[in-house]
């Protein structure tokens, strides 16, 4: 009981510390026509969803009623994984959920979102969406489910909570681990990690009563609000600058049913994709400013930091690559996708894959 009142207590001055509402211009065109959308997030408190209510609060303003956002936290109208169906049938019209749950319906949604030292700063998804089609490509396997992916939403990267130090790979050999499943499972699998899929609300319970031993979750602010550093002694990340390997960008976007996108007028439906720009940014920017708070608290708890090395980085590249490709093959659609990420990791601009990687490996485009 006694640690369910501290994650409580934890959570609440968390969410306390949201990011501040924004202000902004009418849109001159708006009419007051008062079209409400229910918009559920994944979030389900912290700092995430009080920057989501912040931003949805904005919105009624800006377009001088033409359109307002009614916000819904996690399971407050249904659960994480009935997302979509919800805004197919029109319960909500729209979502901000973490894209990876997409890839139930839509297998090439793996590639719409970070996998393991795939790429590997969000600046590298805004090239990959805006710059080299990623978002028409995301939008035309949206469609055909009967949605309308608006755009993608940052989020910051996964860290992972152990009760024994991970200072190599090689240490995670054995490990009871939990994982949201999919390729991240398969990598850690193959470098020897004992994997199991658990949701976010039993993650401390199983680490508190030692069913796992190392548990990946969200980032820093989160998980100390959920109590992880009662449960575990160490985190464990990347090299210096890189606090993920297997989720460097865990995304987030917003995505409406195609009912409710279509009858916006044009000048609305623009206003919404610029909107996903301006709550990108802002909860992007808020996360990161909690995460620098957490970091702080978990030092006072007596959690040590261990990093994996370079070295580290490249062994779990070489295999990663084998598993993207078994990905990306699985249909045309994921293999097109990766195929533009495979290009831009080879390129000069970042160089994260070489021949020698890739060297045997067929993508059935």
């Amino acid at each position: 009981m006694k640690h369910l009142t501290t994650r409580r207590h934890a959570l609440r001055t968390l969410a306390a510390a949201g990011a501040a509402g924004l202000a902004a211009p009418h849109i001159a065109s708006a009419q007051a026509n008062g079209t409400t959308w229910k918009i559920q997030t994944s979030w389900p408190g912290g700092v995430g969803l009080q920057t989501f209510k912040d931003w949805c609060a904005t919105i009624q303003e800006k377009t001088g009623g033409e359109l307002a956002f009614q916000p819904f936290g996690a399971n407050d109208v249904v659960g994480d994984f009935q997302l979509y169906d919800a805004v197919k049938n029109g319960v909500l019209d729209a979502v901000n959920p973490f894209t990876i749950y997409v890839q139930g319906i839509i297998p090439a949604g793996v590639f719409l979102t970070s996998y393991p030292l795939g790429l590997r700063n969000p600046h590298e998804f805004d090239v990959f969406y805006y710059g080299l089609g990623g978002l028409e490509m995301a939008r035309e396997l949206y469609a055909a489910q009967g949605m309308y992916f608006v755009g993608p939403v940052h989020h910051g990267p996964n860290i992972i909570h152990s009760k024994v130090p991970i200072r190599s790979i090689d240490d995670f050999r054995g490990r009871k681990m939990r994982l949201p499943g999919g390729m991240v499972a398969d990598v850690f699998g193959e470098i020897g990690a004992e994997t199991t899929v658990l949701p976010g609300s039993e993650i401390f319970p199983a680490l508190e009563k030692g069913t796992i031993d190392v548990a990946d979750y969200v980032g820093p602010a989160v998980n100390y609000a959920l109590g992880f550093s009662q449960v575990t002694s160490y985190i464990s990340m990347g090299p210096p600058g890189m606090m993920s390997l297997y989720q460097p960008v865990d995304i987030m976007d917003i995505t409406v049913g195609m009912d409710a996108w279509n009858k916006l007028s044009p000048q609305m439906k623009q206003f919404v994709e610029m909107e996903t720009h301006v709550y990108s940014d802002m909860h992007h920017a808020a996360i990161q400013k909690a995460d620098q708070e957490a970091w702080a608290k978990f030092e006072a708890d007596g959690t040590e930091v261990t990093r994996l090395s370079q070295d580290d980085v490249e062994l779990m590249t070489e295999v990663a690559v084998p598993i993207w490709f078994k990905y990306a093959n699985r249909d045309k659609d994921s293999a097109r996708i990766f195929k533009t990420q495979l290009d831009y990791m080879m390129s000069g601009s970042l160089g994260y894959v070489t021949p020698d990687l890739v060297d045997g490996l067929e993508l059935k485009l």
